[in-house]
């Protein structure tokens, strides 16, 4: 069945993938469709129906399986349905809408492992030809982003990496909530062995300039690491070179950068005028990262007076977090004009970090948080970056992992 959508998916336009799944599937008495969270996460949209309906995350089945990762049974327009979490690797994208009615009755029901181990392969199959895909379909894509991208935000969103990756060391999860007008937030990271590079970044500016200076930024800290510079200084330096280097007036972003040597647990932080990221551990947030900040990115200094930099080593401890934001998070205003602020902040991550919530359902939770504070309407973009060092972080994505794989 699963070679079937595999070979099935060399020549499948995006919108017929939930298609490709149910006739696979059929074979085995199962009926199948596809629903993409939008970028916000909070809507499920059925791709077998075209995006006519359409389900609400907060308060539904298949919005928990999503959260928690795991495959749930309920009902669903009179059917037996499964629930089943869809992911690119740990990056969330969706769920499954699995049928059971059309089983014989003596076939295994919704409690069998080796079927919940076999939709569980699935539902990893078809994250990954959802990624795969959704670079050639603009319909997927205004599935997921509701439509509601503006230039600016396009412009960044494609060069964003996945919201989230892990390995049996490493969690990074990171999510972006565009301002309808401002676009100049933006996350990145690079895993190669045993090194996990991380960034932040946010630039000056409300208009499609901002957006551009991220770019800038982005694409001279990824040069400069892909050339095979390893020290944040110089790659730091790189950024403001091509910043500067563009006519008109003089832009800017703020920047964290950060090195994690996943084998010791050493990190390093640059910091270029950018609130500094939080230790989280043992539950509590310990401590901020700070460094004396170097000036932004391509900001020019005064005559004479060369660009500081100072790089913070900092030994974590197995289970540490690190919780980076841009000031869209603390300065967000609510009615009567208090600030979400640090402290909401921090009491925010330690709840939640007591929960046992994996890393992006923390971030996910925590902008909503952020979006009610402010009646729904952002004032700026706000970014988090997440990233917990330990050898089990990793079975949160997914807290009861199925049985042995099952044949198919």
């Amino acid at each position: 069945m699963l070679a079937r959508i595999v070979d099935a998916a060399h020549l499948l336009v995006a919108d017929r993938l939930a298609v490709a799944v149910d006739e696979a599937v059929a074979g085995v008495g199962l009926s199948a469709d596809v629903y993409i969270a939008d970028t916000s996460q909070r809507v499920l949209t059925s791709m077998g129906t075209a995006g006519a309906r359409r389900i609400d995350l907060a308060g539904t089945l298949p919005g928990r399986a999503y959260q928690v990762g795991e495959t749930l049974p309920g009902t669903d327009e009179g059917d037996r349905v499964l629930w089943v979490p869809v992911l690119d690797g740990t990056d969330r994208l969706g769920v499954l809408r699995i049928g059971l009615d059309d089983r014989d009755r003596g076939a295994p029901g919704a409690d069998d492992p080796e079927l919940r181990r076999w939709l569980f392969t699935l539902g990893g199959l078809v994250g990954h030809i959802v990624a795969t895909k959704t670079v050639y379909s603009d319909r997927l894509r205004r599935w997921r982003s509701d439509g509601k991208l503006t230039a600016a935000s396009e412009l960044l969103w494609q060069l964003l990496p996945p919201r989230t990756f892990a390995t049996d060391r490493i969690v990074v999860s990171a999510v972006l909530e565009p301002h309808k007008q401002v676009a100049g937030d933006a996350f990145d990271y690079n895993v190669d062995g045993d090194v996990v590079d991380l960034a932040v970044f946010d630039a000056v500016g409300h208009d499609l300039r901002a957006s551009m200076t991220t770019a800038l930024a982005i694409t001279a800290v990824r040069n400069a690491r892909r050339a095979g510079e390893e020290d944040l200084v110089a790659i730091a330096a790189r950024a403001d070179e091509l910043i500067g280097a563009q006519p008109g007036p003089r832009q800017f972003a703020t920047a964290v950068l950060a090195r994690l040597d996943t084998a010791t647990g050493m990190i390093d932080v640059l910091n270029a005028g950018h609130p500094p990221p939080l230790l989280i551990r043992g539950g509590k947030v310990v401590k901020e990262l700070g460094t004396r900040p170097r000036l932004p990115l391509g900001v020019e200094p005064l005559p004479g007076r060369p660009v500081v930099a100072e790089v913070r080593r900092e030994q974590l401890e197995p289970g540490d977090r690190l919780l980076f934001h841009t000031d869209g998070i603390t300065e967000a205003r609510d009615t009567s004009g208090a600030f979400f602020g640090e402290e909401r902040l921090v009491e925010f991550t330690e709840h939640a970090a007591a929960s046992g919530l994996s890393a992006p359902e923390v971030l996910r939770r925590l902008v909503l948080d952020v979006l009610d504070h402010q009646d729904g309407e952002l004032q700026d973009d706000a970014t988090l970056l997440l990233v917990e060092w330990s050898h089990d972080a990793h079975l949160r994505m997914y807290p009861t992992p199925p049985g042995p794989p099952a044949g198919g």
